[in-house]
């Protein structure tokens, strides 16, 4: 079905929540990508906004979210905000008619995103959501193997994420990735949704999920370790841990399959690898400059009528409920 943004020459996209995430990983491709413009962008700090916006060559700066979304020159919306503010601007945006890209993860609630996607679907509204690890290549390199059935039949895929404490919660400073009022699995949120969203691309839809989540060392109110266990739809199983209060960093996932074993990192710019037998393939491939580039180039094709996307607001709420699954 055409829709009005496929026959504009481009797409012109205003972000709301212009903080770290945006200066290199995400926001550089809304202005980079061929076919899109970034024209205004949003935050409630005047003073960092404009910053911004001389930085990056942005004309229209708001510090009301509302004023931006109701822009008439303002086609569509990433909303680049902390979590909890998601469900709200996301609403909005939907009921202004226009596509819209949500930063991970899409809400704090399993029911938040359920509520999101909806109000996209019932107007026929594009959403995005920004796990963008499903459009790298290192990630489809590993797809690339499982669906060639280079491992053949998976068995099972196990995740070890841990970190030491950062000093900024040592020292008991600010930070909405540990509030559970916004964040309520901390970190995990904010990074093992990464992960779990990927697992749901590379190897089906998870079937069952359990999981235990606990606060070890008391530095803020949410969670800090969380370990879980789960199928997919395949009958592959699954298992996978995360703590934040460690000695060392680690960061290692195995896919079992009937005939080899896939290994990667989920964060870590390392090597990925594929062993069969005695013969192992180890492939560096590097992450782009801008790790949002693919991501936001395919949005831009299936905005101007091409492929679906393969982060959509459906397959977010797919995470959402792993992740509320999870937590308990």
């Amino acid at each position: 079905m055409s829709q009005l943004w496929e026959n504009k020459p481009a797409i012109r996209w205003g972000i709301i929540g212009v903080g770290d995430v945006t200066e290199v990983k995400s926001g550089p491709p809304y202005r980079l990508t061929e076919g899109f413009e970034l024209v205004a962008v949003m935050r409630r700090d005047a003073a960092k906004a404009h910053d911004y916006a001389r930085r990056h060559g942005v004309p229209k700066v708001y510090t009301d979210a509302g004023a931006l979304i109701d822009d008439p020159e303002v086609d569509a919306v990433y909303v680049a905000t902390p979590p909890d503010s998601h469900h709200k601007y996301a609403l909005m945006v939907a009921a202004a008619g226009k596509p819209c890209c949500i930063e991970k993860p899409m809400a704090p609630s399993y029911a938040e995103c359920v509520e999101i996607e909806a109000a996209f679907a019932a107007k026929q509204l594009p959403l995005f959501v920004a796990y963008y690890r499903r459009t790298q290549p290192r990630f489809l390199q590993v797809k690339a193997w499982l669906d060639a059935g280079a491992i053949g039949a998976v068995r099972h895929i196990s995740w070890l994420f841990c970190e030491p404490p950062r000093a900024y919660d040592l020292e008991g400073k600010p930070n909405w990735r540990t509030e559970a009022a916004i964040a309520p699995g901390g970190y995990f949120d904010d990074l093992a949704s990464h992960g779990l969203d990927l697992f749901a691309f590379l190897l089906g839809n998870f079937q069952s999920v359990t999981g235990y989540s606990g606060n070890q060392q008391g530095l803020y109110t949410a969670k800090d370790a969380i370990t879980a266990c789960w199928t997919h739809t395949s009958g592959a199983t699954g298992m996978g841990s995360w703590h934040f209060g460690t000695d060392a960093r680690e960061d290692r996932v195995e896919i079992m399959g009937a005939s080899g074993t896939i290994r990667f990192s989920v964060f870590k710019d390392g090597p990925v690898e594929l062993i069969q037998g005695s013969e192992a393939t180890v492939l560096e491939i590097a992450h782009p400059a801008h790790v949002q580039a693919f991501h936001v180039a395919l949005m831009r094709d299936q905005l101007f009528g091409g492929a679906m996307h393969p982060s959509t607001g459906k397959t977010a709420v797919h995470t959402a409920w792993v992740m509320d699954r999870v937590l308990g």
